[in-house]
Protein backbone atom coordinates (compact mmCIF):
# COMPACT_ATOMS: atom_id res chain seq x y z
CA UNK A 1 0.00 0.00 0.00
CA UNK A 2 0.80 3.40 -1.12
CA UNK A 3 0.34 7.15 0.34
CA UNK A 4 1.33 9.95 -2.63
CA UNK A 5 0.82 13.55 -0.74
CA UNK A 6 -0.79 14.98 -3.85
CA UNK A 7 -1.24 18.53 -1.82
CA UNK A 8 0.21 19.15 1.79
CA UNK A 9 -0.27 22.83 1.95
CA UNK A 10 -2.09 25.06 3.82
CA UNK A 11 -4.89 27.17 2.65
CA UNK A 12 -2.22 30.34 1.84
CA UNK A 13 -0.39 27.85 -0.66
CA UNK A 14 3.05 28.09 2.17
CA UNK A 15 6.08 27.50 0.51
CA UNK A 16 3.96 27.06 -2.90
CA UNK A 17 2.42 23.80 -2.42
CA UNK A 18 -0.87 22.27 -3.44
CA UNK A 19 -3.82 22.44 -1.47
CA UNK A 20 -4.15 18.68 0.86
CA UNK A 21 -4.66 15.55 -1.20
CA UNK A 22 -3.36 12.54 -0.06
CA UNK A 23 -3.63 9.51 -2.63
CA UNK A 24 -3.63 6.23 -1.24
CA UNK A 25 -3.51 3.01 -3.41
CA UNK A 26 -3.26 -0.97 -2.49
CA UNK A 27 -4.58 -4.27 -4.06
CA UNK A 28 -8.01 -3.03 -4.03
CA UNK A 29 -7.39 0.62 -2.36
CA UNK A 30 -7.87 3.62 -4.92
CA UNK A 31 -8.76 6.55 -2.36
CA UNK A 32 -8.48 10.28 -2.18
CA UNK A 33 -8.11 12.22 1.36
CA UNK A 34 -9.68 15.33 1.08
CA UNK A 35 -9.66 17.61 -2.12
CA UNK A 36 -8.67 20.71 -1.95
CA UNK A 37 -8.62 23.37 -4.37
CA UNK A 38 -5.81 22.90 -6.64
CA UNK A 39 -6.12 18.94 -6.20
CA UNK A 40 -7.48 18.60 -10.10
CA UNK A 41 -4.63 20.37 -11.25
CA UNK A 42 -1.86 18.76 -8.64
CA UNK A 43 -3.50 15.28 -9.52
CA UNK A 44 -2.79 16.39 -13.17
CA UNK A 45 1.02 16.95 -12.48
CA UNK A 46 1.51 14.14 -10.97
CA UNK A 47 0.13 12.10 -13.22
CA UNK A 48 -2.19 10.36 -11.19
CA UNK A 49 -5.42 8.83 -12.91
CA UNK A 50 -8.75 10.20 -12.08
CA UNK A 51 -11.03 7.20 -12.93
CA UNK A 52 -9.79 4.36 -10.85
CA UNK A 53 -10.42 6.51 -7.69
CA UNK A 54 -13.54 5.01 -5.80
CA UNK A 55 -13.69 6.66 -2.29
CA UNK A 56 -13.28 10.58 -1.44
CA UNK A 57 -12.95 11.31 2.14
CA UNK A 58 -13.58 15.04 3.27
CA UNK A 59 -12.61 16.03 6.58
CA UNK A 60 -14.27 19.48 6.80
CA UNK A 61 -15.53 22.00 3.86
CA UNK A 62 -12.58 24.71 4.22
CA UNK A 63 -12.01 25.44 0.78
CA UNK A 64 -8.22 24.26 0.94
CA UNK A 65 -9.93 20.76 1.63
CA UNK A 66 -13.18 20.70 -0.08
CA UNK A 67 -13.22 23.29 -3.13
CA UNK A 68 -11.54 20.57 -5.63
CA UNK A 69 -14.26 17.97 -5.67
CA UNK A 70 -16.53 20.75 -8.06
CA UNK A 71 -13.49 20.78 -10.50
CA UNK A 72 -12.76 16.92 -10.08
CA UNK A 73 -16.60 15.90 -10.63
CA UNK A 74 -16.57 18.13 -13.84
CA UNK A 75 -13.29 16.97 -14.98
CA UNK A 76 -15.33 13.04 -15.08
CA UNK A 77 -18.30 14.80 -16.80
CA UNK A 78 -16.27 15.56 -19.60
CA UNK A 79 -13.85 12.63 -19.97
CA UNK A 80 -16.79 10.18 -19.78
CA UNK A 81 -16.09 8.76 -16.54
CA UNK A 82 -18.24 5.03 -16.08
CA UNK A 83 -16.64 3.88 -12.92
CA UNK A 84 -18.95 4.44 -9.84
CA UNK A 85 -17.92 7.15 -7.02
CA UNK A 86 -18.38 7.83 -3.44
CA UNK A 87 -17.86 10.96 -1.39
CA UNK A 88 -18.11 10.76 2.53
CA UNK A 89 -17.78 13.21 4.98
CA UNK A 90 -19.07 15.25 7.84
CA UNK A 91 -22.61 15.90 8.04
CA UNK A 92 -24.24 18.28 5.15
CA UNK A 93 -22.21 17.38 2.93
CA UNK A 94 -24.38 16.74 0.61
CA UNK A 95 -25.94 20.16 0.85
CA UNK A 96 -22.13 21.84 0.43
CA UNK A 97 -21.23 20.22 -2.55
CA UNK A 98 -24.67 21.39 -3.84
CA UNK A 99 -23.63 24.68 -3.05
CA UNK A 100 -20.01 24.87 -4.35
CA UNK A 101 -20.61 23.53 -7.57
CA UNK A 102 -23.28 26.07 -7.67
CA UNK A 103 -21.24 28.88 -7.03
CA UNK A 104 -18.19 28.08 -9.14
CA UNK A 105 -19.91 26.20 -12.14
CA UNK A 106 -23.86 27.13 -11.97
CA UNK A 107 -26.18 24.50 -13.07
CA UNK A 108 -23.57 21.75 -12.47
CA UNK A 109 -25.31 20.73 -9.24
CA UNK A 110 -28.19 19.87 -11.45
CA UNK A 111 -26.43 18.05 -14.52
CA UNK A 112 -27.35 14.39 -14.35
CA UNK A 113 -23.71 12.27 -13.94
CA UNK A 114 -22.63 9.51 -15.95
CA UNK A 115 -21.49 7.19 -13.61
CA UNK A 116 -22.98 6.80 -10.33
CA UNK A 117 -22.52 9.33 -7.61
CA UNK A 118 -22.72 8.45 -3.99
CA UNK A 119 -22.59 11.39 -1.23
CA UNK A 120 -22.32 10.03 2.17
CA UNK A 121 -22.56 11.43 5.46
CA UNK A 122 -20.34 10.25 8.42
CA UNK A 123 -21.28 10.18 12.27
CA UNK A 124 -18.37 10.82 14.48
CA UNK A 125 -17.07 7.78 16.05
CA UNK A 126 -18.68 5.54 14.40
CA UNK A 127 -16.97 3.08 12.44
CA UNK A 128 -18.43 2.57 8.10
CA UNK A 129 -17.00 0.41 5.58
CA UNK A 130 -16.86 2.00 2.49
CA UNK A 131 -15.80 -0.84 0.35
CA UNK A 132 -13.05 -2.25 1.42
CA UNK A 133 -12.14 0.41 3.97
CA UNK A 134 -13.34 0.95 7.53
CA UNK A 135 -13.67 4.60 8.48
CA UNK A 136 -13.90 5.91 11.93
CA UNK A 137 -14.05 9.46 12.23
CA UNK A 138 -13.47 11.39 15.29
CA UNK A 139 -14.48 15.31 15.66
CA UNK A 140 -12.16 17.72 16.30
CA UNK A 141 -11.76 21.21 17.07
CA UNK A 142 -10.89 23.78 13.93
CA UNK A 143 -13.34 26.68 14.66
CA UNK A 144 -17.03 27.61 14.19
CA UNK A 145 -17.30 28.00 10.34
CA UNK A 146 -16.56 24.93 7.45
CA UNK A 147 -17.68 21.82 9.93
CA UNK A 148 -18.43 19.88 10.98
CA UNK A 149 -14.58 18.81 11.49
CA UNK A 150 -13.49 15.29 11.56
CA UNK A 151 -10.39 13.62 11.67
CA UNK A 152 -9.71 9.87 10.68
CA UNK A 153 -9.24 6.21 11.37
CA UNK A 154 -8.77 4.20 7.90
CA UNK A 155 -8.50 0.39 8.28
CA UNK A 156 -7.87 -1.39 5.07
CA UNK A 157 -5.68 -3.92 3.88
CA UNK A 158 -3.97 -4.85 7.30
CA UNK A 159 -2.89 -1.43 7.58
CA UNK A 160 -4.04 1.87 9.81
CA UNK A 161 -4.42 5.26 8.39
CA UNK A 162 -4.83 8.05 10.68
CA UNK A 163 -5.13 12.03 9.61
CA UNK A 164 -5.53 14.84 12.32
CA UNK A 165 -7.48 16.98 9.47
CA UNK A 166 -6.76 20.83 10.58
CA UNK A 167 -7.45 21.14 14.58
CA UNK A 168 -6.33 22.36 17.70
CA UNK A 169 -5.04 19.99 20.39
CA UNK A 170 -7.81 17.73 21.05
CA UNK A 171 -8.63 14.55 22.93
CA UNK A 172 -10.05 12.24 20.78
CA UNK A 173 -6.45 12.67 18.33
CA UNK A 174 -5.48 10.00 20.89
CA UNK A 175 -7.82 6.87 20.46
CA UNK A 176 -7.94 8.52 16.21
CA UNK A 177 -4.45 7.47 15.60
CA UNK A 178 -3.30 4.97 18.70
CA UNK A 179 -0.39 2.71 17.35
CA UNK A 180 -1.44 3.46 13.37
CA UNK A 181 1.38 2.49 11.05
CA UNK A 182 0.84 6.23 9.68
CA UNK A 183 -0.24 9.29 11.54
CA UNK A 184 -0.69 12.49 9.48
CA UNK A 185 -0.57 15.21 11.25
CA UNK A 186 -0.93 18.98 11.29
CA UNK A 187 2.22 21.14 12.52
CA UNK A 188 1.29 24.44 11.74
CA UNK A 189 3.68 26.28 13.81
CA UNK A 190 6.44 25.00 15.68
CA UNK A 191 5.40 26.10 19.24
CA UNK A 192 3.48 28.96 18.82
CA UNK A 193 -0.15 28.51 19.91
CA UNK A 194 -2.61 29.55 17.17
CA UNK A 195 -6.19 28.69 17.57
CA UNK A 196 -7.82 26.03 15.72
CA UNK A 197 -4.30 24.69 14.66
CA UNK A 198 -1.66 22.59 16.00
CA UNK A 199 1.83 23.08 16.81
CA UNK A 200 4.39 20.57 16.43
CA UNK A 201 5.56 21.46 20.90
CA UNK A 202 1.83 21.01 21.74
CA UNK A 203 1.85 17.89 19.47
CA UNK A 204 4.96 16.18 21.12
CA UNK A 205 3.35 16.29 24.62
CA UNK A 206 1.26 13.81 23.39
CA UNK A 207 2.76 11.48 20.99
CA UNK A 208 4.06 9.08 23.98
CA UNK A 209 0.79 8.61 24.56
CA UNK A 210 -0.83 8.28 20.00
CA UNK A 211 2.56 5.97 19.98
CA UNK A 212 2.09 5.80 15.86
CA UNK A 213 4.73 3.32 14.50
CA UNK A 214 5.50 5.90 11.41
CA UNK A 215 4.54 10.35 11.90
CA UNK A 216 4.49 12.55 8.76
CA UNK A 217 3.85 16.23 9.09
CA UNK A 218 1.46 18.32 6.95
CA UNK A 219 -0.31 21.50 6.82
CA UNK A 220 3.00 23.54 7.55
CA UNK A 221 2.97 27.80 7.58
CA UNK A 222 6.12 29.49 6.35
CA UNK A 223 7.19 28.69 10.23
CA UNK A 224 7.03 25.50 10.35
CA UNK A 225 8.77 25.06 6.60
CA UNK A 226 11.90 27.02 7.33
CA UNK A 227 12.61 24.67 9.79
CA UNK A 228 12.47 21.63 8.14
CA UNK A 229 15.83 20.69 7.82
CA UNK A 230 16.15 20.47 11.63
CA UNK A 231 12.69 18.35 12.68
CA UNK A 232 13.44 14.67 13.92
CA UNK A 233 10.18 13.95 12.21
CA UNK A 234 9.41 13.48 8.06
CA UNK A 235 7.28 16.53 6.75
CA UNK A 236 5.52 16.22 4.16
CA UNK A 237 6.16 17.61 0.87
CA UNK A 238 3.96 17.70 -2.31
CA UNK A 239 4.26 14.01 -4.61
CA UNK A 240 6.16 12.39 -1.72
CA UNK A 241 5.75 9.22 -1.17
CA UNK A 242 5.15 6.66 2.02
CA UNK A 243 4.85 2.95 1.63
CA UNK A 244 2.87 0.79 4.22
Amino acid sequence: MQLRFVGCGDAFGSGGRYNTCFHVTGERDNFLIDCGASSLVALKRHAIAREPIDVILITHFHGDHFAGLPFLLLDAQFTRRSRPLIIAGPTGIEMRLAQAMEALFENSSKTKQKFDLSILALQGEQTTEIGALKVTPFPVVHGDSGGPFLAYRIETEGRTIAYSADTEWTETLVPAARGADLFICEAYTYDRIVRNHLSLKTLEEHLPRIAPKKLVLTHMSDDMLGRIGSLPYIAASDGMTIDL
